[in-house]
């Protein structure tokens, strides 16, 4: 984990982040799709699913995303907050607490 300055450089990294670039509201270019770690999307992304399938905290906060979004954007909001909790799991040496990740 030392590796990663920030917990949105490892966010990155796995791909649970948006790639756009824009500057005053202007798309600049279109980024870099396939930069990081295609595998720790997978993963996450699977993990996201489980989560909320298992999980009614986790539920609740995808349930709420999907109201303003539709379910892609949801599950991938719930991998973005698991790859962070993973982050400081790691970097910290703590096991994970929903409370923390989704309270």
């Amino acid at each position: 984990m030392h590796r990663f300055k920030k917990v949105g450089h490892f966010a990155s990294y796995c791909r649970c982040v948006a790639s756009t670039r824009e500057s005053n509201g202007k798309k600049k270019g279109e980024g870099n799709k396939k930069a990081g770690n295609k595998y720790l999307s997978w993963v996450f992304s699977e993990a996201a699913h489980f989560a909320v399938r298992y999980d009614a905290r986790i539920k609740a906060f995808y349930e709420r995303k999907r109201q303003k979004r539709n379910g892609i954007v949801a599950i991938r909001a719930v991998a973005h907050k698991l790859a962070r909790a993973v982050y400081y799991m790691l970097k910290e040496q703590i096991p994970f607490d929903v409370n923390r990740a989704f309270g």
